[in-house]
């Protein structure tokens, strides 16, 4: 698969574009700082002429376990934010490892 700045500028747009879901969880927290630091890699990577750093990439990598793990837990009406998260940070990890 082929992916570049463009797919991810795109992915991001409309992970952007949607707000936090209302949900209760007593995952809420890890989410939050899931979406947050996959966000971060995901501005890093695209303020970045390189992309990411091997540090970045292995923290990615576990948030996208952690966050598969946690995602399948949660009400049904608020998963489609989550699974957007990860095919984001799914994206961003091609575009690193194919790079």
């Amino acid at each position: 698969m082929t992916v570049n700045r463009a797919a991810i500028t795109s992915a991001w747009e409309t992970h952007c574009s949607e707000g936090w879901p209302t949900f209760a969880s007593p995952n809420q927290g890890q989410l939050m700082t899931l979406d947050t630091v996959i966000s971060g890699c995901v501005v890093f990577f695209l303020d970045s002429p390189e992309g990411l750093d091997r540090q970045r990439v292995e923290i990615l990598k576990d948030c996208l376990a952690d966050l598969e793990e946690v995602t399948s837990e949660l009400e049904t009406d608020c998963q489609p934010y989550f699974v957007r998260l990860h095919r984001l940070g799914e994206l961003l990890l091609a575009t690193t490892v194919t790079a």
